[in-house]
């Protein structure tokens, strides 16, 4: 943890539970955020001193107010800055002069408007450094803490949550009011709730750090724009979920790269930005939601229930329909439906009328009351092949539906199982799903929708047992040899290395290159072929080529010592007739490997992630189907395995269709070497391997072709 990192940590603590705030730049006026945020912070009753701060008012809201916050006789432990942007920086400075160490600056024309918002931002953190303060925003909606120890209302927003143990974190501001509305509605409640706008200083990486060790948080979400630190947000994700056991859920705008230029290699142009968040955020644990209903749909079953042990689940409905759906959607998101004991099949005979379906999943039949569903719900949580149980009802005109619903949260409570509900329909069922929201039963309008948040619930469970995989560091390899080949091509004014020097680069790191050398004479050609073993693939070197075959440049099967220089010399003058203006360095010459197949991997540096590395099968599969994996370096052996089977390809590679199994094993040692290639080197832009020839089990792997671009 840096210095500043733990700065935050203290004055994190000091903002969320103060016991004075000043509101600095705060008015009279109700509907501008100044006043309102000051009223706010009253109305929650603050557990807590309010000391309004206004050049111009002597009293706001029947306070005393105060010119500057250095007149305040108080001691202030949280200040909330509301002043025009341009002033900020003089009221920043006086709460350090006051000796406030935590900060909330409401206030936007920062960094957002850029050009002067820039430059203020940076005064605002220098002016922070200075004093060893902490500050969240600016251009922020603010804070919220609902702990009744504190009951912090420093927003503007229009009401106050109720207590709940999620934490929300969120980049935009506009979005946490629809939040805030939207919880309400669904009787979500709130411990911390953080609108940290531009970020200037505390980030959405110190926040988890200080829910992580939050009694009050149990599930943290995040929504992000932008991601400044990935190693960082991917470190603090998995520190907070192996820790302390708090799922964390992520939102990520940005889905599309409409206007992104064109890369310059395979990996360049397959890992765009989304592609390398849904591979970061997988391999820290973190659970990407794809929208806000679908984030909260998976919330409140972290937040409210045991996690399940399996994925064995136990259907109860009054409808057959619903629980047909149900069942679909169960399997297809991979659950299981558990198979009922001859016990429990009894019981439920004994508790239903005959016209029950008594096989999961078990239908209590249209006129259903509280004591069939109660009969239902209480064989299913005995039986130990259920890990969890999904109630569906249907309003008929017999049904009771607030009992049933008191049933469902009494026996809930008395299992350490889970239990999700669906009251289907709006009106009729709004009593019934208000007494689940109230005992914290999830609830979703469609049943269907269960199934992801219980599969998610339980897919977290396994994640939280398992020991993270630590990567291998190789102790074989040359990383000066490499970083000299790479400085000397720099030097030379080079954009991409020409393959006989990647060739050396990669070689470095021990993977496993085919036999090679480069030729600068027909003669040094036929001699380098025979001391490689035939056949042999020769290839033009020169910088101004960039696709060799096109102009003849490559030459295959070459079977000899007299043919290699024959073919020597035929490749200058394929090259001199269609690219007569092309300076050709040499002819590099490998060892050609006929049998085996194609897959490709490769380095793309990632402006937010840093070195993420592709797999992916060669050929149409990448070409035409883009069937590629990634993940963020270090990759650790299970990482890399993980990425070779995740492509939907890789059962050729495992021996479907009476397919030869081929060695999976040494394009896992690869990846972890060019892994470590990619970090050691950091000015390695882009490289692809392709191909790269994997044989037979136990046989190898071979490197074919390398580009390297820096």
């Amino acid at each position: 943890m840096t210095n500043r990192a733990a700065l935050h940590s203290k004055n994190l603590q000091t903002l969320f539970y103060p016991k004075s705030v000043a509101i600095v730049g705060t008015n009279k006026v109700k509907g501008t955020v100044p006043g309102d945020i000051f009223i706010n912070i009253l109305h929650a009753e603050l557990n807590g001193a309010t000391f309004p701060v206004n050049p111009r008012e002597k009293y706001i809201g029947g306070v005393k107010a105060y010119k500057y916050i250095v007149d305040i006789p108080d001691e202030i432990d949280l200040a909330i800055i509301v002043f025009p942007s341009s002033v900020c920086n003089k009221a920043l400075e006086q709460c350090g002069q006051k000796g406030v160490k935590a900060v909330i600056i409401i206030s936007a024309g920062f960094k957002e408007i850029g050009g002067k918002g820039l430059e203020r931002e940076k005064e605002l953190l220098e002016i922070a450094n200075k004093y060893d303060m902490s500050f969240i925003g600016p251009n922020c909606l603010g804070v919220i803490n609902t702990d009744p120890l504190s009951r912090l209302n420093a927003s503007f927003a229009r009401k106050f949550p109720a207590e709940g143990n999620i934490a929300f974190l969120s980049q935009s501001g506009a979005l946490c009011t629809a939040v805030l509305d939207y919880a309400l509605a669904k009787n979500i409640g709130f411990s911390k709730f953080v609108s940290f706008g531009n970020k200037a200083d505390i980030s959405e990486i110190d926040l988890l750090y200080y829910l992580m060790d939050d009694d009050k948080t149990k599930v943290i979400l995040l929504y992000l724009e932008e991601i400044t630190d990935g190693p960082g947000l991917m470190q603090a994700a998995r520190d907070v979920i192996e820790k302390s056991h708090k799922p964390v859920l992520i939102l990520k705008s940005g889905r599309t790269s409409a206007g992104a230029s064109a890369a310059a290699s395979h990996t360049g142009s397959l890992a765009g930005s989304d592609e390398i968040c849904d591979a970061a955020f997988k391999q820290a644990g973190i659970i990407r939601c794809d929208n806000i209903e679908e984030m909260f749909n998976i919330a409140i079953a972290l937040a409210y229930q045991p996690l399940p042990k399996t994925n064995n689940v136990a259907i109860i409905t009054n409808a057959g329909g619903p629980g047909v759906l149900t069942t679909d959607a169960a399997i297809k998101q991979g659950l299981q439906l558990a198979q009922f004991s001859e016990e429990t099949t009894n019981t439920l005979k004994r508790s239903l009328p005959t016209t029950a379906n008594i096989k999961n999943p078990v239908d209590v039949i249209g006129d259903a009351r509280a004591d069939r569903y109660y009969a239902a719900m209480s064989a299913a949580f005995k039986e130990k092949s259920v890990d969890g149980v999904f109630v569906i009802l249907t309003p008929q005109s017999m049904t009771d539906i607030n009992k049933i619903a008191e049933e469902v949260a009494k026996i809930a409570h008395e299992y350490d199982k889970p239990v999700y509900a669906s009251f289907m329909g709006e009106a009729d069922v709004a009593s019934g799903i208000k007494i689940l929201q109230k005992h914290q039963i999830p609830h979703y309008i469609l049943p269907e929708s269960m199934c992801k948040p219980f599969y998610t619930a339980y897919m977290f469970d396994r994640k939280i047992k398992r020991k993270l995989a630590e990567p291998v560091i190789f102790t074989d390899v040359d990383k000066e040899k490499a970083q000299a080949l790479l400085a000397k091509a720099a030097g030379e004014g080079r954009s991409y290395l020409p393959e006989y020097l990647a060739a050396k680069v990669i070689e470095a790191y021990k993977l496993p290159v085919v036999a090679n050398g480069f030729a600068t004479s027909a003669e040094e050609a036929g001699s380098i072929a025979e001391s490689i073993g035939f056949p042999v693939v020769m290839k033009v070197m020169s910088d101004d080529i960039i696709h060799k075959y096109d102009v003849g440049g490559v030459i295959l099967d070459v079977n000899s010592k007299e043919e290699a220089e024959k073919q020597y010399v035929n490749i200058f003058q394929n090259v001199n007739k269609k690219m007569p203006e092309a300076k050709i360095d040499g002819v590099f010459i490998a060892r050609q490997i006929s049998a085996g197949t194609e897959v490709i991997l490769g380095v793309k540096r990632d402006p937010s992630f840093g070195a993420v590395i592709m797999f992916g099968l060669g050929g149409i599969f990448v070409e035409v189907f883009k069937d590629v994996s990634f993940r963020v370096a270090p990759v650790s052996k299970k990482a890399a395995l993980g990425m070779i089977k995740e492509v939907k390809s890789s059962k050729l590679l495992l021996g479907a269709r009476g397919r030869a199994v081929l060695d999976v094993e040494s394009v896992a040692n690869a990846i972890m070497r060019l892994s470590q290639l990619a970090l050691d080197c950091p000015q390695i832009k882009e490289l692809d391997i392709n191909p790269m020839i994997i044989l037979e089990e136990g046989e190898g792997c071979y490197v074919a072709d390398t580009k390297i671009i820096i």
